[in-house]
């Protein structure tokens, strides 16, 4: 069976969760995911790395920063634990209109780099799995067809004006192949 890795932007992955769950997250666990993707694509699932940031830390963390922290850290160790590399960027803080508005940093730019170092780390091989909807990865996915590695882009979006989830036509045209995600895919047999 041929060998693949598979590159998971977390942020992207946890907000689809929610959608499919309705408005809670939906409990699965990363390596059975990733191992049920590559099954479907006839592949052995090699290596995982999931891109994520921890939650927000203010300078004198509230009682609810903590245990988000807390319970974020059990995740990562589990993850650890797992053999799943976790690379981690951070998350920003900003006051917009009298609210505050959280978003991850770094993240991409992780993912990115990781991809353009699979040739040197992983010459053998020459599928990769990137659960994503960001356009920022489409000079990488080029740069990595020139060097004959195809990616198979598992994302999600919907049509039309209002969806709640698009993503770029332009990442969709330079992948080598794309899978809309569905519920399904994160359900498993007990």
């Amino acid at each position: 069976m041929v060998s693949t890795l598979v590159f998971i932007d977390d942020g992207f992955l946890s907000k689809l969760s929610k959608y499919f769950g309705d408005g809670k997250y939906l409990k699965f666990h990363r390596l059975d995911f990733a191992k049920k993707i590559c099954k479907k694509e006839g592949l052995f699932c090699e290596k995982i790395f999931v891109y994520t940031a921890p939650p927000f830390q203010s300078d004198k963390p509230t009682k609810t920063e903590v245990e988000r922290k807390e319970g974020y850290d059990k995740f990562v160790t589990s993850l650890n634990k797992e053999g799943i590399v976790v690379r981690e960027g951070r998350c920003q803080r900003l006051k917009i209109d009298g609210d505050y508005i959280y978003s991850q940093k770094g993240v991409d730019i992780l993912l990115a780099i990781d991809l353009l170092n699979i040739s040197r780390d992983y010459p053998e091989v020459k599928k990769i799995i990137l659960i994503a909807s960001d356009r920022d990865f489409v000079p990488v996915i080029s740069d990595l067809e020139k060097r004959d590695i195809k990616i198979i882009l598992y994302t999600y979006f919907e049509k039309g004006r209002k969806a709640a989830f698009s993503t770029s036509n332009h990442l969709i045209k330079s992948v080598f192949r794309y899978v809309n995600l569905t519920k399904f895919d994160f359900k498993f047999e007990k």
